[in-house]
């Protein structure tokens, strides 16, 4: 027998946002929060639709995916600038 449980608004959020933003699966969320199979597969269905129709939460997600680009780059600076400060070391150290 298939029982149905309801879940809290926030809740939703913030395991959508958890998937999303943070890069959590849905496996591990399904698992930590207890949903049920599809769960959180049809929740982002919804945040899907969501999205399409209202124009401040393309705006959010816009916003969103601007962050998380911001995020990867600001590594790969990082990566690089360490990875020349070696090149550098063993350039100075070889005179």
């Amino acid at each position: 027998m298939r029982t149905h449980r309801h879940y809290e608004q926030e809740l939703k959020e913030k395991i959508i946002q958890l998937h999303l933003e943070e890069g959590r699966t849905k496996k591990s969320l399904t698992q930590e929060y207890q949903l049920g199979q599809g769960t959180l597969t049809y929740w982002l269905q919804q945040h899907r639709e969501e999205c399409r129709y209202n124009p401040t939460v393309k705006a959010y997600e816009e916003n969103r995916r601007l962050r998380r680009k911001l995020a990867e780059q600001e590594k790969e600076i990082a990566f690089l600038r360490h990875s020349l400060r070696k090149k550098s070391i063993k350039y100075l150290s070889f005179y």
